[in-house]
């Protein structure tokens, strides 16, 4: 190995979700030496999250995806409801993907100037895109199956749920 493919290895943030995905026995493929695709179960569904690192801008971007197709005749409340739910976020933000028919959240962590992603942080990531897929997941699914408008959707999903009956 030369020194710049040892100096990439120690730096690529891609290494460190690797790590941290056999940790927590998490089903992972990696498909380059740039990416790293998990799978995660949550309690709705599965996500399948891609971690990309982006050499020339220095950002590992983050992709969560979950599985719910958006049919074309639903394709305006959706990207309306995603719209409704990224003025609520302060990191990260959902998007509609038109031509796979597909809604995930996106985010990137910023390494500018060489700086090592920390295990914490590559954590905070995707813990930041999992909760907000979590949270917004039954919204979406409302809109889609139920054909509710999307801010009935978004207030379905706002309240807390304190206890058991």
């Amino acid at each position: 190995m030369s020194r710049a493919d040892i100096e990439k290895h120690n730096t690529n943030p891609v290494d460190v979700v690797e790590r941290l995905a056999a940790v927590n026995e998490w089903s992972f493929a990696r498909a380059s030496d740039d990416e790293v695709t998990l799978v995660v179960a949550g309690r709705w569904t599965d996500y399948q999250v891609s971690f990309t690192w982006m050499p020339e801008i220095e950002a590992l971007h983050l992709a969560c995806a979950f599985d719910l197709k958006v049919p074309e005749r639903r394709r305006a409340e959706v990207t309306e409801l995603a719209a409704l739910v990224n003025e609520q976020l302060w990191i990260g933000h959902f998007d509609v993907w038109f031509k796979h028919g597909i809604i995930m959240f996106r985010h990137a962590l910023v390494l500018t100037g060489g700086i090592a992603a920390a295990d914490a942080q590559c954590e905070a990531l995707l813990g930041i895109a999992l909760n907000a897929c979590e949270r917004h997941y039954q919204a979406f699914q409302f809109v889609l199956w139920a054909g509710k408008n999307p801010r009935a959707a978004l207030e379905s999903i706002m309240f807390e749920t304190r206890g058991e009956a």
